[in-house]
């Protein structure tokens, strides 16, 4: 059949990096689809995932390398440019797979998909070359940019912005720890609960959150204790968000950008008679919150409402909420590690934009807070312009207004009277958190 070389492991990689590289599609949704519609054993399903997330984290460390071994890109065939960057990856970082094996399955893979044999005989010859010559070091690469964006697989612009506001060791190590596997991360509902389920799924205290729990790698949804709704998945430093708020138990809440609902459930958790308004601009996101709400037993305390957070005040009075979470749409560059994908569809005017936004938002929600209540304000990015520069913006506008300084047990991730994650600190998203209370 013409589709036979979907069939093997390497074959679903090939296919799923087209959906990425040629579609657009994001790398874990495309994953996931085709996983789920494969018949391939469990062993392979983990092969597909590295060679997945491997080839695209890679991405432009591998287009360097291709580059060495091949005359012209634009007279491949997309696909054949795929196959070369996935087999390379292969080569290069799965060391244990033997070089005959990868070149062998990449030259079926081109006999099966190809219409002519020029594919298959080229496929052949660049691979066997790139299994016996020695290969370029790009550390030798003399512009620093270059080699930063070679080395860790981060466009210029990126490396650029890192060492701005990072400075140079800084910025190299966050890159660094891109490479790291993310840890699996769970939030306990109930805490006395706590040593039974880090017992039963071997899973450690996090160094950030109290309601967190981690380890090393992990598949915990179809545990028991996720069935029954006593963890949820959820990154440590989102985790942090939520206790800022301080809730007392009888608040009216708004969170403005709701989906996919993991800190609106760990709102409603902590409300007895208060309730929380969970807004977002889709349908299906929403039906995502009241899903995690009603699996988490606070559907009662959650009401959903279709609105861009943008024209909250044209919908609500003023004086409306004690307290607001603005999880604000951004770029999500705290989240490469986990969506590799990310940093090659962001460019850098998309900060001024999302700035914009994310400032539109709080211009309007701050509108319907009352006089005394705080609005905590949260991104996984960790760029100023949607995090520190926001906050300095909307005071500059907002004279009833005050920043809050947040603390935490772990001084390093406090700043500027904020919360400021970066990916190398604990291994962890992203993440930004800042606190304003209207004093007028």
């Amino acid at each position: 059949m013409a589709n036979d070389w979907q069939n093997s492991a390497r074959g679903l990689a090939l296919k799923t990096l087209e959906d990425v590289f040629v579609e657009g599609a994001y790398s874990n949704i495309a994953l996931n689809k085709n996983l789920k519609s494969s018949n391939l054993a469990e062993r392979d399903k983990n092969l597909v995932t590295e060679m997945v997330y491997g080839t695209v984290a890679r991405k432009i460390t591998l287009e360097w390398y291709v580059a060495h071994f091949i005359a012209d890109r634009d007279k491949l065939e997309t696909w054949v440019y795929v196959l070369l960057l996935l087999s390379f990856y292969q080569l290069h970082y799965l060391d244990q797979v033997p070089a005959h094996a990868i070149v062998n399955d990449a030259v079926a893979i081109a006999k099966s998909r190809g219409n002519k044999k020029g594919a298959e005989k080229l496929v052949n010859a660049v691979l066997r070359r790139a299994s016996v010559e020695v290969w370029p070091d790009p550390n030798k690469i003399k512009r620093t940019n270059k080699r930063y964006a070679t080395l860790y697989s981060v466009p210029v612009w990126l490396v650029k912005k890192l060492i701005e506001q990072f400075g140079k060791d800084r910025a190299v190590a966050i890159m660094e720890s891109l490479f790291v596997p993310s840890k699996a991360s769970l939030r306990l509902i109930d805490m006395r609960q706590k040593a039974a389920i880090k017992a039963d799924l071997g899973l450690r205290d996090s160094q950030l959150a109290q309601t967190a729990l981690v380890a090393d790698s992990g598949r915990f949804a179809a545990s028991k204790w996720f069935q029954a709704g006593l963890v949820t998945i959820q990154d440590e430093s989102s985790q942090l968000v939520v206790p800022t708020l301080a809730l007392k138990g009888t608040e009216t809440v708004l969170d403005a950008c709701s989906a996919p609902g993991g800190k609106t459930s760990q709102i409603a958790a902590q409300l007895t008679s208060g309730h929380v308004t969970a807004l977002d601009l889709y349908d299906h996101k929403l039906a995502l919150v009241k899903e995690n709400a009603s699996r988490l037993g606070v559907a009662d305390k959650v009401k959903t409402q279709k609105l861009d957070a943008r024209y909250v005040h044209q919908y609500f009075a003023a004086d409306s909420f004690d307290k607001i979470l603005v999880d604000a749409p951004c770029s999500g560059i705290g989240l490469i590690r986990r969506k590799p994908d990310i940093k090659y569809n962001k460019a850098n005017q998309d900060f001024a934009a999302l700035q914009a936004i994310q400032l539109a938002i709080l211009s309007s929600v701050c509108q319907t807070l009352r006089k005394g209540g705080i609005i905590t304000y949260s991104t996984c990015t960790i760029f100023q312009e949607e995090n520190q520069q926001v906050i300095e913006t909307f005071l500059q506008h907002h004279p009833n207004f005050e920043q809050v300084t947040l603390k935490h047990t772990q001084s390093d991730i406090v700043r500027d009277g904020c919360i400021l994650i970066t990916p190398e600190q604990y291994h962890t998203d992203g993440f930004f958190i800042a606190q304003l209370r209207r004093i007028q």
